[in-house]
């Protein structure tokens, strides 16, 4: 993984806009957004975003949130989901709660790194330094990625890059 993302060997596509109403971009992530699962003072509450500007042949979406900064060579997962129909251009706060009633039909929710299949909140280690939380959505050639529900966030890269149209991201920070 290098600092510009979790899938920087993706190929180069055009890029369309996201944003949020729980956090400016390159911001501290709000107390929501933070983890009360792993460390107290959180509630593990996935950001609202919105984007537009997709490529006109998108026919779904997937999101994921991404820690670089974790330790270890491989990062942090904290969400991923796939399967976002086309006509979706926003997911409100909590959406990515773990059963996932506030996504859209269709929309599966892929297992984060705590383990369970949902949005799990900014948790650096204290005194480990500023986190940054890469925030992605991908625009796809297709409705379906064929992706298994178990599938590790991690293992997702090979099926974007067939199907990848456009890509937007926003990036909240953190730190204990």
């Amino acid at each position: 993984m290098t600092s510009d993302g979790p899938f920087s060997n993706l190929p180069d596509v055009p890029s369309f806009q996201l944003s949020s109403r729980s956090f400016e971009d390159g911001a501290t992530l709000a107390p929501p957004q933070r983890s009360g699962r792993l460390h107290a003072g959180g509630s593990d509450s996935s950001p609202q975003l919105s984007w537009s500007g997709a490529p006109p042949e998108t026919r779904s979406f997937a999101v994921t949130v991404f820690d670089p900064d974790a330790p270890g060579a491989r990062g942090y997962w904290h969400w991923a989901a796939v399967n976002i129909p086309a006509d979706i251009a926003s997911l409100p706060e909590g959406a990515g709660a773990e059963a996932g009633p506030q996504l859209p039909q269709g929309a599966v929710q892929l297992p984060n790194d705590a383990g369970f299949r949902g949005y799990v909140g900014a948790a650096p280690p204290p005194g480990h330094g500023r986190h940054r939380y890469f925030m992605t959505v991908y625009a796809l050639d297709v409705e379906d990625l064929g992706v298994a529900a178990d599938t590790d966030p991690a293992s997702l890269g090979q099926q974007l890059s067939q199907h990848l149209l456009g890509t937007a991201t926003i990036t909240g920070i953190f730190e204990r």
